[in-house]
């Protein structure tokens, strides 16, 4: 007959604690990746709409002109920055620059169109409040490990 010793208790009811552990760690080796991913899958939205806007100009200028509603400036000037804005962050983002404020233009753009864009269905506004919390990532958490942000940082101690 098996008598139960304080060591083995203590030890069988040790490994759903080190279970957990070995998990965590795993999730912690994984965060990068998922950040990375992140970034390339939302930066990857934005540059193609901002392509697919500086492809036609005339055609943007026209959509913003009769078509998108952005209060308080002129079409002509709200085009422009939306292409520079998507164009320029999303490389940004998609690299990990200057990631929060990436993030933050971004973020501030995906607001304007959904305000912008009345006749935006149901399936569209779905997709931006998907971007929307997407960005949320980089931008309240930094863009993560696998970035320009933290090879400067760790380089240069900022």
């Amino acid at each position: 007959m098996y008598i139960a010793t304080e060591q083995s208790q203590r030890t069988a009811s040790a490994w759903p604690v080190e279970l957990i552990r070995l998990a965590i760690r795993w999730l912690n080796a994984l965060a990068p990746i998922g950040d990375l991913v992140i970034r390339l899958w939302v930066a990857n939205v934005f540059w193609k709409s901002g392509l697919s806007k500086i492809q036609s100009v005339e055609t943007t200028l026209q959509l913003f002109r009769y078509e998108y509603s952005v209060p308080l400036l002129p079409p002509e000037l709200a085009a422009y920055l939306s292409m520079f804005t998507e164009l320029t962050f999303s490389v940004l983002l998609a690299v990990g620059l200057a990631g929060r404020l990436s993030a933050a233009a971004l973020f501030f753009v995906n607001i304007v169109a959904v305000i912008s864009y009345p006749a935006l269905e149901e399936a569209g506004l779905i997709q931006h409040q998907l971007w929307g919390l997407l960005l949320l990532v980089p931008l309240l958490h930094g863009p993560g490990k696998l970035s320009l942000d933290h090879l400067i940082s760790r380089r240069y101690g900022a």
